[in-house]
């Protein structure tokens, strides 16, 4: 591939925080690179080699060549696990059939960590976040849908959730990234949340499916606004199994490493 731009070799740094939006991009060898909580809606990429390449994400719209293969991955995935086909639930028996799924599949990958030694749960890999940040992140997750968004509680926050990376600075939430709390401690709030859900799923209708929440009107995150409570149930179903399979793909690993 050639291009008129000049050649800047400037290998290996850390880029981040780079709003490049509308960007026109050229002669750039990303060969090796690590591309990460990246925002690529609307991106045209032409005349591009990519072999050995690996994408995870949420992908929707995926042309490649002409053939739109979004449909197709989404296929083979719930080929090899019919289970993830019950996480796009659409009225409230369905909701409360994928939750009762997702208790059942975290029980057993709970006892997969419970079988490493409780150091291991701290260690990332390849960058990603350990089990115990997984599990964090997950009661952040809840807090700001479940207790924010649907219950109305304008700074639920507990302070060992753990934040997206690119969240910025947010009234009445505070983190500490370096926690190292326990296991069993996590899976206490865990056990906190999945009530606050169950309390939800107690009182799910159809029309409770398609109303909008009341909006919440302190500033914090989510925004202020109204959700649609269907959505915001979805939304969290993803994150519960999308982080699961992240921990059950790193708890191989990390077995490996004990072994």
């Amino acid at each position: 591939m050639t291009d008129d731009a000049p050649t800047d070799d400037r290998r290996g740094p850390r880029v981040a925080g780079l709003d490049l939006r509308g960007a026109d991009i050229r002669a750039v060898d990303l060969s090796g690179a690590r591309l990460r909580a990246l925002t690529l809606n609307g991106a045209r990429i032409s005349g591009a080699e990519m072999f050995q390449v690996e994408i995870t994400g949420e992908i929707d719209g995926l042309v490649i060549n002409g053939v739109d293969v979004a449909p197709l991955v989404e296929a083979e995935l719930d080929r090899r696990d019919p289970e993830r086909a019950a996480m796009r639930p659409t009225d409230p028996g369905g909701h409360r059939a994928a939750w009762e799924i997702m208790d059942r599949l975290w029980v057993g990958t709970v006892a997969r960590a419970r079988l490493l030694d409780p150091a291991l749960l701290h260690e990332r890999i390849d960058g990603e976040w350990s089990f115990i940040e997984t599990l964090r992140h997950l009661v952040f997750a809840h807090d700001a849908w479940i207790g924010r968004v649907i219950l109305g509680d304008p700074y639920p926050w507990h302070p060992l959730g753990l934040p997206f990376d690119q969240l910025p600075s947010t009234p009445g939430i505070t983190s500490d990234p370096a926690a190292r709390p326990g296991l069993d401690e996590m899976l206490v709030l865990r056990r906190d949340r999945r009530a606050l859900v169950q309390r939800v799923l107690d009182t799910l209708t159809d029309e409770r499916l398609d109303a909008t929440t009341a909006p919440v009107t302190e500033p914090g995150w989510p925004e202020p606004i109204g959700y649609r409570l269907r959505d915001v149930l979805r939304w969290l179903l993803n994150e519960e199994w999308e982080h699961r399979r992240y921990a059950e793909r790193d708890l191989t690993v990390l077995a490996s490493r004990g072994s």
